[in-house]
């Protein structure tokens, strides 16, 4: 069973307990940025009637990773058990191939111009736990799950939208 990250968008506050969370546990100075972890602020509508919403960002740890495909010196690996792709720093030469490659521009380089990335807290979830930003988040919009029912609550949740939309649009016809 694999298991992967699942935010739901409507419960996140845009605290950034989960940033701040993997930046204690992959023992990371604050002031060092960018984070592993980031919060996006989403805004919508227009004044009066505005929303906000909030993502919480980091590797997407993908089926077909584009960074793990440009890494010249194998730095870049999937995780045998955790499926996570994860870095060995002693391997990383620094040259950005992986950010050039990565769609989302995830990876992230500290003062020795070594790459950083989200690795999923491979050791906690090996020993059962969930990775710390689940762990530390208060409203528990992130969850890491059976893969499978991540896919279907994603497709549940755009075939809701599909017919609050579509709904939406007949009122008005």
């Amino acid at each position: 069973m694999e298991k992967s990250l699942y935010l739901n968008i409507e419960l996140c506050s845009g605290c950034g307990a989960c940033a701040v969370a993997c930046l204690d546990h992959n023992d990371i100075e604050v002031d060092m940025q960018p984070a592993l972890r980031r919060i996006l602020p989403v805004e919508e509508g227009r004044y009066p009637n505005v929303s906000i919403a909030y993502v919480s960002v980091s590797c997407m740890h993908c089926a077909e990773s584009p960074c793990l495909v440009g890494c010249p010196t194998g730095a870049i690996r999937r995780h045998e058990t955790t499926r996570a792709i994860t870095v060995d720093r002693s391997l990383c030469i620094g040259c950005h191939s992986c950010a050039m490659a990565c769609p989302f521009g995830i990876p992230r380089y500290d003062h020795d111009d070594k790459m950083h990335k989200c690795q999923r807290c491979s050791a906690w979830v090996m020993s059962g736990r969930d990775p710390a930003c689940v762990r530390v988040c208060p409203m528990g919009a992130l969850e890491y799950r059976d893969l499978n029912e991540v896919m279907q609550a994603r497709e549940s949740a755009a075939n809701e939208r599909l017919v609050t939309a579509s709904r939406k649009a007949s009122v008005t016809l």
